[in-house]
């Protein structure tokens, strides 16, 4: 079998399985604390991951630089990234969870913005974030009576917030572009975001009468095993072996996945504006990714040619 079509069977498999991780978060909650269950979920997979990763290659990078830049990638994408979301599920649909946390990539262009003065602002970057807020009002139009209810809000408040410290903690690992062995840092991220969620759990969660029930240990063995072992490594593969336009496509599938799936298995809500919030979400994702890569693109060019004295070509160059 030729690599490319391994690659493109791991992003199917990453298409279907991150779909169901909210669903199995939303299980696995039911019974258990929030911080405790993902806490264990992603200290356990990290463990698996940093070991594979050593057996895999030998290289490692234990600088305390590099163990710092780890632990706070760790904090910010999975202690609080991963951990909101696994608490705001207690009260938030599965679907709707899912939703919100697929505008991950407007956060990541804001805060690339806001952050810095070689970005700039476009119209599809504009229209973009437009229509994704467009696409959260609709989610909350199509929950408008659960807005009375404070958990509720909690929970999407948590789910935001979410998404927001994903965004930033993905620009925060972006910027080690020489990693000495990948694999092994991302098991150190998991390792230190399920440490840190671990000592947030009795500030956090509700530990007492703890006892988990059949569903929720599934949940657990399936989110470790499939959601973040093997998911994580076929992401990997896939990255590898296609174009990143092409890889990063199950961004805009698992909110789909998510959405049928909560419906099907835990009876949630779907009606009219979940799916004009999905469309409207999805295209808002694509928008301000075209809109990036556009200016982003722009930009180099103009790098380029002040490099070369700023001499413009005069042939266009064939695409």
């Amino acid at each position: 079998m030729k690599p490319t079509t391994k690659a493109y069977i791991a992003l199917i498999f990453i298409c279907i399985v991150w779909g169901t991780t909210y669903l199995a978060i939303a299980v696995g909650v039911q019974s258990f604390p929030a911080f405790l269950f993902a806490g264990m979920r992603q200290f356990v997979s990290g463990i698996i991951l940093m070991s594979v990763a050593l057996i895999a290659n030998k290289n490692k990078d234990l600088s305390t630089k590099n163990i710092l830049r780890q632990m706070l990638v760790g904090f910010l994408m999975l202690t609080i990234g991963n951990g909101c979301v696994t608490y705001g599920e207690k009260t938030v649909p599965s679907g709707i969870a899912a939703l919100i946390c697929s505008i991950m990539p407007i956060f990541a262009v804001l805060i690339n913005l806001l952050m810095s003065k070689k970005e700039k602002f476009n119209l599809l970057i504009g229209a973009g974030m437009l229509l994704g807020t467009l696409g959260v009002a609709l989610i909350f139009r199509q929950n408008i009576k659960d807005l009375s209810n404070k958990a509720y809000l909690f929970g999407i408040f948590a789910v935001l917030l979410a998404t927001c410290s994903w965004a930033m903690g993905s620009i925060v690992n972006k910027k080690n572009v020489d990693p000495v062995n990948p694999f092994f840092n991302s098991g150190m991220q998991l390792f230190f975001g399920g440490v840190f969620m671990l000592m947030l759990s009795p500030v956090v969660d509700d530990l007492h009468n703890l006892q988990m029930s059949t569903g929720s240990f599934w949940a657990l063995l399936y989110l470790i095993v499939f959601g973040s072992v093997l998911a994580y490594a076929a992401y990997m593969y896939s990255l590898s072996k296609l174009p990143v336009g092409v890889a990063t496509i199950y961004a805009y599938i698992n909110p789909l996945v998510a959405v049928v799936l909560g419906y099907f298995v835990l009876h949630e809500s779907l009606n009219i504006y979940t799916a004009m919030a999905f469309t409207a979400i999805v295209i808002s994702v694509f928008l301000v990714n075209m809109g990036y890569r556009k200016q982003h693109k722009a930009t180099v060019a103009e790098i380029e040619n002040k490099a070369e004295g700023a001499f413009p070509e005069t042939v266009p160059e064939v695409s």
